[in-house]
């Protein structure tokens, strides 16, 4: 059973439970309890009385603490990757790239002592100094999706706390197995108490996090019409709130590059992860028609050698989706997509090598066209669009034109070209031939358009800034200035 996780240790839920699957098998592997209100609540109380300590610590102490955090998950790594890949399908190999970059968020927050440093100007006036300083905003919360349930978490809950904040962690239900062993590990490392929360739960939870007045901001990641709801009903409750929903990115591919490099990066960005990624792929755009035809032919070789099978298996490229449901709703966008007209190169569902397990072959479409369902809407499965287009202007207008706008790249050996991209694409990370533009932990990740509900990116500085809020101090002592009497005029740097 995967309980709840409050007050530095477990908590045994009292409300109904869920099925966790392995979906290599179908078979349910474990349980999660899913919280009630009352311990929802507890936790909130539990994370609001810890604050009151944790953010009066010296910003160095708690950076020694996620150092030894850090080492801890460095240690214990594999086992994390393991339990990732059995809850989520994905292939080992993927699920230690996961572990790996969310362990580097854990390794900018360390450097909290210097990030947390505000701004300081002398004689901003006739003896007035000037400076910022940046406070934590009390019990903040994150809601994290099925995709990443180690790398996601990592990005939220490392910068919050190392900015002085307590966090209470609502992972998905489908695969929460990684987020209680991530929060057991900072109680390992020393973290004390009621500083990280898990509480597992479906929307009922989530309705408590927006809606409760002792929660000062929420974190979260998964599909736009979702990241709008919490943005709506966060924001209504006054707090703060970044919402990062889907996507449909594009990979623009010009006459100058190199085919078989493209195809490659191509495979692994469309097709990795099962396609349960917001940075993957799903429409290479190319500009002619030559260009398409060899990249249509290239693409089909390498899908007729692709190894799907069970995550945990050597040698595995890509493994099975989350559930059947999902499953069957990408199904379901491979049938749309022929009825629509689209050329269907390559059908994952004749792929039919297992009967158990969520499993699904690799699709790929040509001759897509804007105005279909499967080029318009965010699939999160194994299926990629080829997008013909006459020109590198009109396949970046096909770009800027999506409603989503969270990453796109182009292939090319043209510096001209990438200047132009990268000066105009409408997208919050772009990429030159680099198929997955997934910023470092020193950056900040996240989209435009319909991609991002709020103002501040997901880690790196933009966390800091999400996290905090800015004091600015003005001071003057009587002694460094005469007194000249009341002034009755708005203070300004000429007086």
């Amino acid at each position: 059973m995967v309980v709840n996780y409050i007050g530095g240790k477990c908590s045994n839920s009292t409300g109904a439970t869920s099925p966790v699957y392995n979906p290599a098998t179908g078979a349910i592997v474990r349980n999660v309890a899913l919280s009630s209100p009352s311990e929802v609540e507890a936790a909130i109380a539990i994370a609001k009385a810890a604050f009151e300590l944790w953010h009066k610590l010296a910003p160095l102490k708690r950076a020694r603490i996620l150092a030894r955090y850090q080492a801890l998950l460095e240690k214990n790594a594999g086992n994390l990757a393991e339990i990732v890949s059995e809850e989520h399908g994905k292939t080992l190999d993927d699920a230690r790239g996961e572990v790996a970059r969310g362990i580097e968020v854990v390794e900018y927050a360390c450097g909290i002592s210097e990030l947390l440093k505000g701004e300081h100007t002398r004689e901003v006036g006739p003896g007035i100094d000037s400076w910022s300083q940046f406070h934590p905003l009390g019990v903040v919360a994150g809601i994290t999706p099925f995709n990443f349930p180690a790398m996601v978490p990592m990005w939220m809950f490392p910068m919050a706390i190392a900015c002085g904040n307590t966090f209470i962690l609502k992972p998905s239900e489908k695969n929460p197995s990684a987020s209680l062993m991530l929060a057991e590990l900072a109680t390992e490392a020393g973290l004390p108490d009621g500083v990280l929360n898990v509480v597992n739960g479906g929307v009922d939870t989530v309705n408590a996090l927006l809606t409760h007045p002792d929660i000062a901001a929420v974190s979260f990641v998964g599909s736009t019409n979702v990241a709008e709801k919490i943005y709506a009903t966060g924001t209504a409750h006054g707090k703060r709130v970044q919402a990062l929903g889907g996507a449909k990115n594009h990979a623009i591919v010009m006459p100058d590059a190199d085919l078989d490099a493209t195809a490659n990066a191509l495979m692994g960005a469309a097709y990795g992860s099962g396609g349960e990624r917001c940075m993957a792929i799903s429409v290479a755009v190319c500009v002619g028609d030559e260009l398409a035809d060899k990249l249509s032919e290239a693409l089909k070789d390498r899908i007729w050698s692709l190894r799907i099978g069970p995550g945990q298996m050597s040698g595995t490229e890509m493994g099975p989706l989350i559930t059947q449901a999902h499953r069957d709703a990408v199904a379901s966008y491979v049938r749309t997509g022929q009825d629509e007209g689209a050329q269907l190169v390559s059908d994952g569902l004749a792929w039919n090598e297992r009967t158990d397990g969520f499993f699904l072959g690799a699709s790929l479409f040509d001759h897509v066209t804007p105005d279909m369902r499967i080029y318009q809407e965010e699939i999160f499965g194994p299926v990629l669009c080829i997008v013909r287009a006459a020109s590198f202007e009109e396949a970046l207008q096909l770009v800027n034109d999506h409603e989503y706008g969270n990453g796109a790249c182009i292939f090319t050996n043209s510096g001209t070209h990438a200047r132009a991209f990268t000066d105009n694409v409408k997208v919050g990370m772009a990429g030159v031939n680099v198929a997955l533009p997934v910023p470092v932990a020193a950056h900040s990740f996240g989209g435009w358009k319909r991609s991002l509900f709020g103002d501040l990116f997901a880690y790196g500085p933009d966390a800091v800034r999400f996290y905090t809020r800015r004091k600015t101090i003005s001071q003057r002592w009587p002694s460094q200035v005469q007194d000249a009497g009341p002034s009755y005029a708005f203070p300004s740097t000429q007086s």
